[in-house]
């Protein structure tokens, strides 16, 4: 994909995304019922549980990179994974922000140590921001990119735990949504819902493109410079 095609792509997936999430935020002010407990506040839901979802998958579509990568090597799948790993851990800190406030205004409390789903995502957190400093502790080359892989993949394997932690919570704290036999919600709800997470997946997707537009720019004007030197 060209430089040109990935910027128009950035643009568009960044149009559409704003559209969705005006759409849907209006939609959770106005037309999706209080809930009978929580009332109002609530309506954080519609954007703390997309953002959450968000960077999950952000950090399994750096998984999937960094497999392609050691699967099949090449320089492209390095960048895309490391892209992908800084996009979750940017939606992994406003999931923290999120509920914290979430939390205040439910329990009162910014943060509550004995819920493990809140842990858990937090250690999650911690790991992919480890990244990071794994990475930069190694000189660029195929190693780093070996290394950096194969962190992302161990990685990958906190997602399905912080995710199941909200099930299997012995505590009534952190509600539960999404059960086996579908949504605990109405439809209004729901489609409410949908229309946010896909505007949050959406805006993510154009981030993602235009930071790796730029990443991909950078590293040719580092080669021209060797080149040239």
């Amino acid at each position: 994909m060209s430089t040109s095609l990935r910027n128009n792509g950035a643009a568009l997936l960044s149009l559409v995304a704003a559209a969705l999430l005006v759409a849907g935020l209006a939609l959770a002010i106005f037309w999706a019922p209080e809930d009978a407990d929580q009332g109002i506040s609530q309506k954080i839901f519609y954007v703390h549980v997309p953002i959450a979802l968000t960077a999950y998958a952000a950090f399994f579509w750096a998984a999937w990179k960094a497999l392609r990568l050691l699967w099949k090597g090449g320089e492209r799948y390095d960048l895309e994974s490391y892209t992908a790993v800084h996009m979750g851990v940017i939606f992994g800190v406003l999931t923290l922000i999120t509920g914290s406030i979430w939390a205040k205004i439910s329990w009162g409390h910014w943060w509550v140590w004995s819920e493990r789903q809140l842990t858990l995502f937090l250690i999650l957190f911690l790991f992919y921001s480890a990244y990071f400093m794994l990475r930069y502790s190694t000189d660029p080359g195929p190693r780093r990119a070996r290394t950096s892989a194969v962190y992302a993949l161990f990685g990958v394997v906190l997602i399905p735990v912080s995710f199941m932690a909200i099930r299997l919570a012995e505590g009534l704290i952190h509600p539960v949504v999404f059960k086996r036999d579908g949504p605990d919600m109405d439809g209004t709800m729901f489609l409410t819902f949908c229309v946010c997470f896909l505007g949050m997946l959406t805006l993510a997707g154009g981030l993602y493109l235009l930071e790796l537009s730029g990443k991909r720019v950078d590293a040719s004007l580092r080669e021209l410079r060797e080149r040239l030197a």
